[in-house]
């Protein structure tokens, strides 16, 4: 079972934009708004761990900051090295103007 966080003001993220979002369990998200559809994925790119939402959002390609890994902001998908692994993808809803993502319930 998920349970929804707000992380982010619909408002703030804008067609184009990446946000970082680290959460109180120190959980790095990358929040990408492709065409006015907001996706989250993992917030540390799976090579060496360089923020994403710093990166730039090429369509719907995510691109890391630090060594220009790309990722698929829909999928997760790495699709270009020098990373190799997905990241995690995390459902995302928006209510009124809060961004929410669903996180696993903690065991």
């Amino acid at each position: 079972m998920s349970n929804f966080k707000t992380v982010a003001r619909a408002g703030d993220l804008q067609p184009g934009d990446l946000k970082h979002i680290e959460l109180e369990d120190e959980t790095q998200i990358c929040l990408a708004n492709v065409d006015g559809t907001i996706y989250a994925i993992g917030g540390e790119c799976t090579h060496l761990g360089g923020p994403l939402g710093e990166g730039e959002l090429n369509g719907k390609m995510i691109v890391c900051p630090w060594h220009s890994a790309e990722f698929d902001a829909t999928t997760g998908e790495a699709t270009c090295p020098p990373a190799e692994d997905a990241e995690p993808v995390y459902e995302v809803r928006v209510v009124g103007e809060d961004v929410q993502v669903a996180l696993p319930d903690a065991d």
